[in-house]
């Protein structure tokens, strides 16, 4: 049986802090990242221009424009040598681009305005979602006690970890409810098997998480859904409006250095994100790795791309009202935004979308 800790007291804020400070050591230092996984990693190949990106889980459908561009040859046709780096959570992931570690991420744009609250500049050059695409499962034994977030009130938690975007909204939605997030136990248990492991084996309640974990999970029939944030929709019921997620952002530092690059890439991602608009799940499955469909089936990932396509973003224009809501979302408990000034326009940039057009 898996066994996971009831819950892990430690705060954003620290966590954030305990990331930076690893980071400069990491630049003092140059030792190895540990805090990466190079499992499902891939790379465009070739001997175009190199650039590295860790994406915040490779095999979910919310990070699918990162491996499809490669796998579709979108990298390397614009002259590209791009390594992808799998990281479970996306929190690592920003500490190692801080590093140097690698060039840029692929997470949720929230995380632009963590940062500019913790004084780093970055940036998002792409919009790739216009929802989270989250949903929030809880096991069936609480059915009849967890009916909202309004009942999670000493309540374990699933996150991916503790500072992810999943981090962000599960407190978010507590206090939204009347919950204060210091009531209850987030706990970091990523996503695919150890998720469901942890669900199944009650240590934890409810948990926030992707496809095609979603899927899996429902197959099994040990779960139910509470919310739903992979449409508009449900995205405005939980959240206020529309809440831009997935991007490729970088440092501002990187992007003015290197827009040659930025451009290549912002074209690589446009472009995919046009090809996912005109095609179904199947065509999807078709070009992923098997493993990124192991658990659910490969059926069972194409239904689900089916269901939430709605999710990818079209153009990859930022959303004009989204940034907006992040940050009310973030201002409502994220003492690294709370009470601070945040100037929205230096988060993302849309020249690159623009000119890839």
């Amino acid at each position: 049986m898996s066994t996971f800790p009831p819950y892990k007291e430690i705060t954003v804020s620290k966590k954030m802090w305990i990331g930076l400070a690893a980071a400069a050591a990491l630049m003092v230092t140059g030792c190895a990242n540990n805090a990466s996984t190079t499992a499902g990693s891939g790379s465009s190949g070739g001997s175009g221009q190199a650039v590295s990106i860790m994406v915040g889980g490779l095999n979910k459908q919310i990070y699918l424009p990162f491996m499809l561009a490669e796998r579709l040859g979108y990298y390397k046709d614009q002259g590209l040598n791009v390594t992808l780096q799998d990281e479970g959570a996306g929190v690592d992931a920003t500490t190692n681009m801080i590093a140097g570690k690698v060039d840029g991420v692929g997470g949720f744009y929230d995380h632009t305005i963590a940062m500019q609250g913790l004084g780093q500049q970055v940036e998002s050059v792409v919009s790739m979602l216009t929802t989270p695409g989250e949903v929030e499962l809880c096991r069936n034994e609480v059915k009849d006690q967890v009916h909202s977030p309004a009942d999670w009130k000493g309540r374990n938690l699933g996150i991916t970890d503790i500072g992810s975007s999943t981090d962000f909204l599960t407190q978010y939605l507590a206090q939204k409810n009347g919950v204060d997030p210091a009531g209850i136990h987030r706990i970091g248990v990523q996503s695919g098997a150890t998720l469901i492991g942890a669900m199944q084996h009650g240590n934890v309640d409810c948990a926030m998480t992707t496809e095609p974990t979603v899927s899996t999970l429902l197959a099994t029939g040990s779960a139910y859904l509470l919310l739903d944030m992979r449409t508009a929709t449900g995205t405005a019921q939980q959240l206020g409006g529309e809440y831009p997620a997935t991007s490729l952002y970088m440092t501002t530092d990187y992007v003015d250095k290197h827009p040659d690059i930025v451009q290549k890439l912002v074209n690589a991602y446009v472009k995919t994100l046009s090809w996912i608009q005109q095609h179904t799940g199947a065509d999807v499955a078709n070009q992923m790795p098997a493993d990124y469909y192991a658990g659910s089936g490969k059926d069972a990932y194409a239904k689900a791309f089916d269901s939430e396509k709605g999710i990818y973003n079209p153009t990859g224009i930022m959303p004009p009202s989204g940034p907006g809501t992040d940050l009310k979302v973030l201002q409502a408990f994220n003492p690294d935004v709370k009470g601070k000034s945040i100037d929205l326009s230096r988060t993302y940039t849309d020249k690159f979308v623009q000119a890839a057009k």
